[in-house]
């Protein structure tokens, strides 16, 4: 028996049952539909009974409204008479609906319905008439012809409720005679469809055994093949280019393939049996200090392991490889480690090359960081520069000591970024009181001579003093490259403007609570910056001013921002009627100064 034959008789053997109860549930269908059937009829009845209830109870309130009345000629005993008689046709209505298409209930229903009509014009209105009119309704024959006339009623009320309950009992005898038939149904059909199954089962099962037996015999040459199979697989193990070493759940050596043994210094004969610590001594590269085996690392964590970072191989004749990769546990079909495989390679060339990369890529570093110090220098010592011209153009013996202690604190300034920029000095770990008028206004007087140079226009909205809580220096840099960016875009005859303001606490566009701070603006008249530009500004070594710009000074001023807790934001516009580009920077009054700017 082949697998498709096994599975269809599994097939069959789960069918049949499905069958059987898809049969027994239409049985039991078809008997509920029936007896539901019933109990609708019953329910009809039923309906009837209550509604014919209700009709006679609405005619005994009119006769006792009617016969109050006629006795006392009080008006108020006519209310339930008046009542009755507002409801009846409707109710009427009602009943020779549930009556359906039964003539027999139609004509009863008919004949009570001309009879109370009769009783009403003929005996009931006329009485009501007399009363109002003051005469006298105490006539013997009268009231006997009024009886006779309600009697016919009741006659008729009665007929109608004997037949629905007359129905309802056939029906009811009807409804218990078709649970018993489901009953037996179910019973005759549960015993047929039992025999059914264990019969066909019995068959199935004989096949299956059958098939076992079969199966027996197609292992035992499979077992054989399998046997061929692993010798293969010995086969394509010693041909890979790792090294593989297969151990038992102790962790002695199964098995070792040639570049395995390469790269140990020991042959499969020598390290057969021994425990894999004799045959794989690993030690960390620089602590030399041993290292967990793979397979008591495995046995621990139960999974698949990788070897440490720094690991040296000792060899047979005691040289050292550096190796890398991994070890795996090898399980039985329940789960349980049998052994566990060790992957290895031998990394010692490649470690080298690593070395060699890190060693270019820290002279690269260097040669960034130089870099970065000449751009950030350039900035005091032009503002130094600006200074001595302006004392040269001569000016007063105080404007001449302001100047120097100006230029005092722009070298100051030039040695502070050199040792922030080289790790060597930081500046203190507590901000101070900036005042970022005085500041900006320094910052301008200092450029005025490269203005000049330039050609552009500066106005400046300075106009009330805005103090936070910054690191000055940082934050001069920040402005002074700002500043001079603005300048440079702005061409000949271009115009800068510089402006400061306080800043209410507020709610950000994206729902953040916004603390109080300053707002500095440095926008230009400039041609604006291209689309294609703007998403590469604020990326390391990105310039558009070619071999007069390091790409530096956007990258290091948004690290400082960002260091202070602040945010730094630019637009540009390269229309032809409103071409500007304009920065705007927003510091905390009381910021969280970040340890390292991003």
């Amino acid at each position: 028996m082949n697998l498709a034959q096994f599975q269809r008789i599994l097939v069959q053997v789960f069918l049949l049952p499905v069958v059987v109860l898809l049969v027994t549930a239409s049985v039991l269908y078809w008997q509920i539909r029936d007896s539901n059937a019933t109990v609708s009829l019953i329910q009809e009845s039923d309906a009837r009974i209550t509604q014919v209830t209700l009709v006679a109870k609405l005619i005994v309130d009119e006769e006792s409204g009617l016969r109050g009345y006629e006795t006392t000629a009080d008006p108020r005993f006519l209310q339930p008479f008046s009542e009755a008689e507002g409801r009846l046709d409707a109710e009427f209505k009602k009943l020779e609906a549930l009556a359906g298409s039964d003539p027999l209930q139609k004509s009863t229903i008919e004949d009570l319905r001309s009879e109370h009509q009769t009783w009403r014009d003929a005996f009931a209105l006329p009485v009501i008439a007399t009363v109002k009119a003051g005469g006298v309704t105490s006539d013997v024959d009268l009231n006997l012809y009024g009886k006779s006339l309600m009697d016919q009623v009741r006659q008729d009320l009665a007929s109608i409720t004997q037949m629905d309950e007359a129905r309802r009992s056939v029906r009811i005898a009807q409804w218990h005679r078709q649970v018993r038939d489901v009953l037996e149904a179910l019973l005759a059909v549960a015993l047929l469809l039992g025999i059914l199954i264990g019969m066909f089962t019995r068959n199935r099962l004989h096949a299956v055994s059958a098939a076992y037996r079969t199966s027996l015999d197609v292992l035992s040459r499979r077992a054989e093949e399998i046997f061929q199979s692993e010798q293969r697989l010995r086969t394509t193990l010693a041909s890979i280019g790792d090294g593989v070493i297969t151990c038992d759940a102790n962790g002695a050596i199964q098995m070792m393939n040639p570049v395995a043994c390469e790269i140990t210094g020991w042959s499969q004969s020598e390290a057969l049996g021994r425990p894999l610590e004799d045959v794989f001594q690993i030690i960390n590269e620089s602590t030399r200090e041993p290292l967990e085996t793979p397979v008591a690392k495995v046995k621990r964590l139960n999974s698949v392991v990788g070897l440490d970072n720094h690991t040296a191989l000792i060899r047979k004749d005691g040289s050292e490889l550096l190796i890398a990769d991994s070890g795996a546990p090898i399980r039985d079909q329940t789960g349980a480690t049998i052994g566990i495989v060790l992957v290895f390679r031998d990394i010692t060339l490649e470690r080298r090359t690593q070395d060699a990369l890190l060693a270019n890529e820290k002279l690269a570093v260097a040669g960034r960081l130089a870099a970065t110090i000449a751009h950030e220098i350039h900035n005091p010592l032009d503002s130094v520069s600006n200074l001595l011209y302006l004392m040269r153009t001569g000016v007063s013996d105080e404007e001449s000591r302001q100047f120097l202690e100006m230029a005092g604190h722009e070298l100051e300034r030039v040695t502070q970024i050199s040792r922030a920029m080289l790790g060597l000095y930081r500046e203190s770990k507590a901000p101070v009181r900036v005042n970022l008028k005085d500041m900006l206004q320094e910052i301008l007087l200092l450029m005025d001579h490269r203005f000049t140079e330039l050609g552009v226009t500066v106005r400046s909205d300075l106009r009330s003093p805005v103090t936070v809580d910054a690191f000055p220096a940082e934050l001069r840099q920040v402005f002074t490259n700002l500043i001079t960016n603005a300048a440079e875009a702005a061409s000949p005859g271009g115009e800068v403007r510089v402006s400061v303001a306080p800043q209410p606490a507020a709610t950000g566009s994206a729902g953040q609570k916004m603390p109080p701070g300053a707002q500095i603006v440095i926008a230009d008249n400039g041609p604006g910056i291209p689309d294609d530009v703007r998403p590469h500004l604020f990326q390391p070594f990105f310039t558009t001013k070619g071999e007069r710009g390091t790409g530096l000074g956007l990258w290091v001023s948004r690290g400082i921002i960002n260091k202070h807790g602040g945010s730094i934001n630019l637009s540009s516009d390269t229309s032809a009627s409103s071409h500007s580009t304009t920065v705007t920077v927003f510091l905390a009054v009381k910021p969280t100064i970040n340890a390292v700017g991003t």
